[in-house]
């Protein structure tokens, strides 16, 4: 995908009513839909369907919604190859979350624009409501200070680079701060 990507990490399988809500909740935010396989879909999605935190944004750039992947991963659910070389050594990230992923949701735009970058947080926001889980963003260069201190955050890691650890509101706190922008 050419735009950013956050990751859920999720402490346990998906049930299989999590997986039905899950859908549901893709197929409501989405002017297009495509279930590739369970837990693993093509979506549009038009930022009016994210929330008010998006309303600040150029309403032109939102052209019929922006397109993202978004992919349950682990064992048993598919990309398992993916998920291990991803999950293969992050004592760090383990620490902080207080568990060991056995699943992972990722979350990629298909554009780079900042409403992309805005969309795919507001995304990923939704998804750990419905799915529950903790956000994995990692972070530019400066940005550290600026997340340190809101709300939802676990905790910072710099393995290798440097990434933030929350929840669900920490993104929607995120993405009110003046230059919001996540790594590609």
């Amino acid at each position: 995908m050419a735009g950013p990507t956050l990751v859920i990490e999720l402490a346990e399988p998906v049930s299989s009513a999590a997986l039905s809500e899950f859908g549901a909740l893709m197929r409501g935010l989405s002017t297009h839909f495509e279930q590739l396989r369970e837990g693993y879909f093509d979506v549009n999605v038009p930022m009016e369907r994210l929330g008010t935190e998006a309303a600040g944004l150029d309403a032109q750039q939102d052209d019929g919604g922006q397109p993202f992947l978004v992919c349950l991963m682990g064992p048993g659910v598919g990309d398992e190859s993916i998920f291990e070389a991803e999950h293969a050594d992050e004592p760090e990230v383990e620490a902080v979350l207080g568990f060991k992923p056995t699943h992972a949701v990722n979350v990629s735009a298909g554009c780079n624009r900042g409403i992309d970058h805005v969309a795919t947080a507001l995304l990923t926001a939704a998804v750990v409501d419905v799915l529950g889980g903790l956000v994995k963003a990692e972070l530019a260069e400066g940005q550290e200070a600026v997340v340190a201190g809101l709300p939802g955050v676990l905790g910072l890691t710099d393995e290798g680079c440097p990434m933030v650890l929350g929840t669900a509101g920490f993104l929607r706190a995120w993405v009110a701060q003046p230059g919001f922008r996540l790594v590609k």
